[in-house]
């Protein structure tokens, strides 16, 4: 069973800045893309940003300039570095991991933390 475990969540006021990371345990084989999501209240999931196994970075619009994604295969984490915090950036952030099990295994990315709440007052 692989966990995701996230931490670094809480409340910052505007143009303040959170650290979130992530931790993958388990059985892993290899790692594939990892990424962050969010959910506001009454909004669909939503893309944050994600980075590839080879370091390519992908990030929303919204908070291109302002987060930072990183991982370390090593330790298996992937952190969000988040800058200039907006309210419209409260929300609840999921880390999102695609691994292998096995080396014959295929890439599977279902697999979610449990989230982490960030609130961003104005």
């Amino acid at each position: 069973q692989v966990q995701l475990v996230e931490s670094g969540g809480g409340l910052v006021q505007a143009g303040g800045s959170l650290r979130l990371s992530c931790a993958a345990s388990g059985r892993i084989f290899s790692i594939g893309d990892m990424g962050w999501y969010r959910q506001a209240p009454g909004k669909q999931r939503e893309l944050v940003a994600n980075i590839t196994s080879d370091g390519s970075t992908n990030y929303a619009d919204s908070v291109k300039g302002r987060i930072a994604i990183s991982r370390d295969n090593a330790k298996k984490t992937v952190v969000l570095q988040m800058n200039s915090l907006k309210p419209e950036d409260t929300a609840v952030y999921y880390c999102n991991v695609c691994f292998r099990k096995w080396y014959w295994s295929p890439m599977q990315c279902d697999t979610w933390g449990q989230g982490t709440q960030v609130t961003v007052s104005s």
